[in-house]
């Protein structure tokens, strides 16, 4: 996708990229994402940061989130604090994982290794996109058999069957269906830098890549990334901007009596929509807009999980993703209905900012936070974290 970036580069007069200097501490997402901005392109670093329409959405998320209070207890037993989750019939060593994630190695070089490889030091789940900048097989070793993979369909159902049938066959056991980019949605951000498939070289990116030369040595040095799971340098087989409207009922009924594993649905704002899909027989259901990256106009996600959660009922499996920046927030989407989160940009803001460290980093970060958290509302283990933990009713009505 990003080869012609590159073209006025010759890789014979290179020579090794130079390495990374990582600044001294990592210690929010707020600081890994003020050193991303800084470090990152600008046509990257709004590609990764934006969103759709006015960007409402993507503030709704994080705001929202920001409104829900916890309740500080005393005198509590929380010397140790334990983060480890069940889902899925599957215990992991805390309640996060990361959230699949398009041309990741776009923030750096390495980015999807690098998230597979802390998928399996620290046994957690890694969400693999359709999109991702390493075949699906490699990251799945990568991970230690931690993988999701995410599907898209973005061509025919029968082209985005035999992607699940490769996944299958590859040994993933899990897989999710991402059904909210029936539309690719209008991101002004991407439109105004000129982020175009196929990508079309102008003066003013000339300039923002000379004007960010470790970045862009870096990327060409160690292979300008692709559409890994596609094949040719371009990507063939996957267009981004084409209608994704094949993910539909009957096609969710064609996924689910072909697949195996473990189905999550990704993408559900809508609690009647919810109570079907429980009913089609599907493993779990993720609580998401996206990041406010397709409908600017949609409730923020953390407004609607809790109604999502009440028409599932208690024991049926729910992920959350969206707006997603501190430990805290980890804690307040369990107290209110989340049985594990996914993360997203963040880790793409770590490793932007401080290169291959930055996924432990942000990691420690999360991990650091939620203890902390914990240990304040007087609660020793993330799984009784309950909406007992809550301050008062998080959203007015």
């Amino acid at each position: 996708m990003i080869s012609v970036m590159f073209s006025f580069m010759t890789p014979g007069g290179l020579g090794a990229a130079p390495a990374f200097k990582p600044s001294p501490a990592l210690p929010s997402t707020r600081d890994a994402r003020a050193l991303a901005a800084q470090r990152l392109p600008r046509l990257i670093y709004d590609f990764i940061d934006g969103a759709a329409g006015e960007e409402l959405g993507l503030a709704s998320n994080i705001s929202d989130l920001q409104r829900v209070r916890l309740q500080p207890r005393s005198l509590a037993e929380v010397n140790s604090i334990s983060l480890t989750t069940s889902f899925l019939g599957q215990d992991w060593d805390v309640p996060f994982g990361i959230a699949p994630m398009g041309m990741c190695d776009l923030a750096w070089p390495g980015t999807d290794r690098a998230l597979a490889a802390l998928s399996q030091r620290h046994n957690l789940p890694l969400g693999v996109s359709t999109a991702s900048s390493t075949p699906l097989e490699e990251l799945l070793r990568l991970s230690g058999g931690r993988a999701w993979f995410q599907l898209y369909v973005t061509g025919s159902t029968q082209e985005a069957m035999a992607l699940s049938s490769r996944a299958a066959k590859a040994g993933y056991d899990t897989l999710i269906l991402t059904v909210d980019v029936p539309r690719l949605g209008k991101r002004p951000r991407d439109v105004r830098n000129g982020f175009t498939t196929p990508f079309r070289m102008t003066a003013r990116h000339f300039m923002d890549f000379a004007t960010h030369p470790h970045w862009s040595l870096n990327t060409l040095a160690s292979g300008l990334p692709t559409m890994a799971n596609f094949s040719g340098a371009n990507a063939k087989g996957y267009d981004r901007n084409a209608p994704r409207t094949g993910a539909n009922w009957a096609f969710l009924q064609e996924l689910r009596a072909a697949w195996r594993g473990k189905l999550i649905i990704k993408g559900v704002l809508s609690a009647e929509d919810a109570v079907r899909m429980k009913a089609e027989g599907v493993d779990a259901i993720c609580v998401s807009n996206h990041g406010g990256r397709q409908l600017d106009s949609a409730p923020s996600a953390i407004a609607v999980l809790p109604a999502i959660r009440q028409a599932v009922g208690p024991a049926f499996p729910l992920l959350f993703d969206s707006g997603i920046r501190t430990g805290d927030d980890i804690v307040k989407a369990r107290a209110l209905g989340a049985d594990m989160v996914l993360v997203g940009r963040p880790f793409l803001y770590a490793l932007a900012a401080v290169g291959p460290a930055g996924a432990e980093r942000m990691y420690n970060c999360f991990t650091g936070e939620i203890e902390t958290a914990l240990a304040q509302i007087g609660i020793a283990a993330v799984s009784a974290v309950t909406s007992a933990c809550l301050y008062q009713a998080p959203l007015p009505a």
